[in-house]
């Protein structure tokens, strides 16, 4: 049976990876204690689970959503965007509803790239990003994230040979997995080379709320290019509203950008239940002390997380945001990161992403997500210093 050559390319996937060390764990009789995946274990908003409750009774709700019917979630995002960062945005143009936003990042290349053609990606970075890329048949040129650079990458290392041939660079800040922050001032850099080499600039921007007391509000993309000359910006309710299973997020910017995407989607799906819009859309405009309190919940976690690792001697710098510690790996798994994860899941259930899962860059490290509340979080790091020792 012959296969299409593109999968060649899928057949690696550090969350697929883990699943089945985590399952092979499961039935060696281990009990798991999953920090592998960022998947909020905190419930959705009250005012989100009463509107889709609602929603389920009412019988006109249960038909295909067209791009048409979105309209009021549309609108919806264009104000809470323009009250958060002061960007005026016309729902009708430049927003999209999304599948979450990694239906977005994934299908993009299909609408900016032609075989062959290069995308910059950050390395490490979110495996939706590469995985779009080889979809479309296009090829990566990886931008390293190294700690002495803050995780952030050197537009000026980059070859001119891949310039020539490159049409889009994909940014992500606050970074999963390296939790890394950046500023305005760097993202009104990547605009003007962006624009300077003829690129689209794609910011996707699932934690623009988690981040720490102390740390400022992280800058949007069209902050930096107001006139959305060539940006556009991935949004999801997965993590500031836990609605990760809901599959709701939605993209801004360029409106020729958005219509490209809008063209790609069509092809492939109608849009989710409206219902689901109707819960993000109360969500988005309801009491937004849920969200601070989920804030506060993930910073008391990396506090007794990184308190933790301190005293077992794993000593890590504490996140200023994301729901991740990204650790490097202490003596002798330093270069098996990979091996790492495996052999841990195993004696002692605990699992975590490795770093090679997510670029190059990324051995060396390992990810924890810190998705229990800290009683779990400080056993698992007792099953990890066993395990060390």
């Amino acid at each position: 049976m012959h296969f299409a050559n593109r999968l060649q390319a899928l057949e690696k996937n550090v969350f697929a990876d883990m699943d089945r060390a985590k399952s092979q764990a499961i039935s060696n009789g281990k009990t798991i204690i999953d920090l592998s995946l960022g998947s909020s274990d905190l419930p959705a908003t009250p005012e989100a689970i009463a509107e889709i409750a609602a929603s389920l009774k009412d019988s006109t709700t249960h038909g295909y959503l067209l791009h048409h019917g979105t309209l009021n979630f549309r609108e919806t995002v264009a104000q809470w965007y323009t009250r958060r960062f002061g960007v005026e945005i016309d729902p009708h143009t430049e927003v999209l509803t999304l599948i979450g936003s990694q239906e977005g990042t994934a299908h993009l290349p299909l609408a900016l790239l032609d075989p062959g053609d290069f995308a910059l990606l950050l390395d490490p970075g979110y495996p939706s990003h590469t995985g779009g890329v080889y979809l479309a048949g296009g090829q990566i040129y990886p931008m390293p994230l190294l700690a002495e650079n803050d995780f952030l990458p050197v537009f000026e290392d980059i070859p001119t040979q891949i310039l020539d041939q490159a049409r889009l660079m994909v940014l992500s800040y606050p970074h999963n997995p390296t939790t890394a922050t950046a500023s305005l001032s760097f993202f009104q850099e990547a605009v003007t080379f962006c624009r300077d080499h003829g690129l689209i600039l794609v910011h996707d921007f699932p934690y623009v709320d988690i981040v720490f007391e102390g740390m400022s509000q992280p800058p949007s993309i069209l902050q930096a290019d107001s006139t959305k000359s060539l940006s556009i910006e991935f949004f999801t309710l997965s993590k500031s509203y836990n609605m990760g299973g809901f599959r709701i997020g939605y993209a801004i910017g360029n409106a020729e950008i958005i219509q490209a995407l809008r063209r790609v989607k069509a092809v492939v799906d109608f849009n989710q239940y409206r219902g689901i819009l109707n819960g993000a859309i109360a969500a988005l405009t309801g009491d937004q002390t849920t969200v601070k309190k989920t804030v506060t919940r993930f910073q008391s976690r990396r506090d007794a997380f990184i308190n933790a690792l301190d005293n077992i001697g794993w000593h890590v710098t504490p996140p200023e945001a994301t729901m991740y510690i990204w650790a490097r790996l202490p003596q002798p798994w330093e270069n098996q990161s990979v091996n790492f994860c495996r052999e841990l899941v195993a004696a002692t259930g605990v699992a975590v992403s490795p770093g090679a899962g997510f670029g190059k860059q990324g051995e060396g490290y390992v990810r924890f997500a810190l998705v229990h509340d800290p009683d779990i979080l400080e056993l698992a790091v007792d099953k990890i210093a066993g395990f060390l020792n």
